[in-house]
């Protein structure tokens, strides 16, 4: 079959295309294989991306859990302990595009790999400046152990690529659901990392990291070895039958798909928003509890138990999801939000209410972002996706670390209840936005 481009038409408010010879950048398989053998292929790779998450977020977890310590310690400022975490979120915002379109060009494969091959290497270097004590150091590594923070964004888009209508929000929800598994394993490996760091002679707080950057090695190994065929060349291939290819699109035909498809911009609406009030909210709720009396324990335990309902009940959210709508999920995930918010500021003098809030908030962060993220994928044509995706996935994570920048100094200046108040607004202003925006 001749290779081809696409001329553009105008098609319900898109630019669609029109075959005409030219060059591709995917080149799918020559015949695409039948119904039963891509189930197979999915199965396969719902597999093998959920053990590659549970790989790479290992050093993810250890991240989290260790980067303001150790920020502070080689810093030797309290002011900056924060600033680790924040590098991380914006290396993640800055592998997004370049891993999607790496994906654009040449298939799920060697994106995924790429971006686990740079968090092993950023875990590495972070072991490495843990044990030299350089500050400075310890940043650029952090950043690039948040590329593997963008793979995970990215795998949850890569278990929809040939997955059926009816099953998508759950084959992604599985995915995001194994993400718990590595950011849980990630902190109970640190007694191990220590035992680990002494066999190595290096710091006790760097053995943590080692593990990490071999658990990211591993996941990219797992995926270049093993996800072949690629789902994205093959639903590429599947998507037309009368084309092995498609056009590259650009990072412009990216942002007029989002800005021409109401389906499109009410996903990235709602899923940047969610990501927002999640970090605001949970980057201070822990503080505001501590001066509040709460012991470090209690702390440790409401941060658990927030990650829990981030990511333990996502797969029910992709059976609601699947059951009920994309959308109608949505809204439910804002209105978890908003609970989360109306807690926080109701029972902002209870520790057991400030639990709750941050419960109420990792759930709502699952809802939306499960629901939201399967909007985004059935709604933009198969050629567009990867790219669409890893703006949605840029979005997410600055929104992320300018939410988490603002949450301190909105506290600073109005205290706590005007956060939480602050946030719930705009769980409302995106829930209105979606139930409102129609095709243009």
């Amino acid at each position: 079959m001749p290779l081809v481009s696409h001329a553009p038409t105008v098609h319900a408010g898109l630019v669609t295309e029109r075959a005409t010879p030219e060059p591709t950048s995917i080149s799918p398989p020559p015949a695409i294989p039948p119904r039963a053998t891509l189930t197979r292929i999915q199965h396969r790779t719902i597999a093998l991306l959920c053990v590659a998450q549970v790989l790479g977020g290992l050093a993810m977890g250890a991240s989290l859990a260790l980067g303001a310590i150790l920020a502070e310690r080689l810093s030797g400022s309290e002011s900056l302990a924060g600033l680790a975490t924040t590098v991380l979120t914006l290396g993640a915002a800055a592998a997004g595009l370049p891993l999607a379109a790496l994906a654009q060009r040449s298939g799920r494969r060697p994106a995924l790999a790429t971006g686990f091959v740079i968090a092993a290497m950023g875990a590495a270097v972070v072991a490495a400046a843990v044990d030299i004590g350089w500050f400075p150091l310890l940043l650029v590594g952090m950043a690039g152990v948040g590329s593997g923070t963008a793979v995970s964004l990215q795998s949850r888009f890569a278990a929809t690529d040939l997955a059926e209508p009816r099953t998508r929000g759950r084959d992604l929800s599985l995915v995001v659901w194994t993400t718990m598994v590595g950011a849980v394993a990630g902190p109970a490996l640190l007694p191990v990392g220590a035992d680990v760091a002494g066999v190595l002679h290096i710091d006790e707080l760097a053995g943590p990291f080692v593990i990490g950057a071999a658990g990211a090695g591993a996941a990219a190994v797992v995926l270049w070895a093993g996800l072949r065929p690629d789902p994205l060349i093959v639903s590429t291939a599947a998507a037309s039958s009368t084309s092995t290819g498609t056009v590259k699109p650009t990072l412009a035909q990216g942002w007029q798909t989002i800005r021409s498809i109401a389906e499109a911009r009410n996903a990235v609406v709602s899923v940047v928003s969610a990501h927002a009030v999640m970090v605001a909210v949970m980057a201070l709720t822990p503080v505001h509890m501590t001066h509040g009396g709460a012991s470090i324990t209690l702390v440790g335990l409401s941060i658990s138990a927030h990650v829990a309902g981030m990511y333990a009940l996502a797969p029910v959210m992709g059976v609601l999801t699947d059951r009920f709508g994309r959308v109608p999920t949505v809204v439910f995930g804002q209105g978890l939000l908003l609970a989360a918010c109306v807690t926080g500021f109701t029972l902002r003098h209870s520790q057991t209410g400030l639990v709750v809030a941050l419960v109420l908030l990792g759930l709502g962060w699952s809802a939306t972002t499960v629901a939201g993220s399967t909007l985004l994928t059935e709604s933009v044509p198969v050629p567009r996706r990867p790219r669409v995706q890893g703006i949605s996935d840029t979005l997410m994570s600055l929104a992320g670390a300018v939410a988490g920048a603002l949450a301190g100094v909105v506290v600073g200046l109005f205290g706590y209840p005007a956060l939480v108040l602050g946030a719930g607004v705009i769980s409302v202003l995106a829930a209105i936005y979606v139930l409102t925006d129609r095709p243009r």
